[in-house]
């Protein structure tokens, strides 16, 4: 159960916000092999002066179409399903989203699954 956070600069439509929500999503499902009912994803928008990006590092060129996705997910996925995650996310969101490859950054930050309480403060996973 992910919770999956995507930041952009402010701008776009609620209508490409959307797409961008479900294709992250449904990417999710299909490299992550999440189940589809695990939905929890937060999208925030910034003005130019609370969300700076470096236009160049690693020798990418960034636009400002530039978003984060910032999944926070339990840990155990093998490096290659990762790498096959962020290759298809990113094409995902260029082919459905007219989302440049060059300005989808991806981090996964890996949780053990005692950390997580999904609602009335119980922790299902801890024995």
């Amino acid at each position: 159960m992910p919770l999956t956070r995507i930041v952009t600069l402010e701008g776009r439509s609620s209508e490409a916000k959307a797409r961008i929500k479900e294709v992250v999503s449904q990417t999710i499902v299909d490299k992550l092999h999440v189940p589809e009912n695990d939905r929890f994803l937060i999208i925030e928008e910034h003005n130019q002066e609370n969300f700076s990006f470096d236009p160049n590092c690693l020798d990418i060129e960034r636009s400002d179409g530039f978003l984060i996705v910032q999944i926070i997910l339990n840990a155990g996925r093998s490096s290659e399903v990762k790498k096959e995650f962020y290759a298809a996310l990113a094409e995902q969101l260029h082919q459905q989203c007219n989302i440049r490859t060059e300005d989808v950054f991806i981090n996964l930050i890996e949780v053990t699954k005692d950390n997580w309480s999904y609602g009335n403060g119980i922790a299902p996973f801890i024995v």
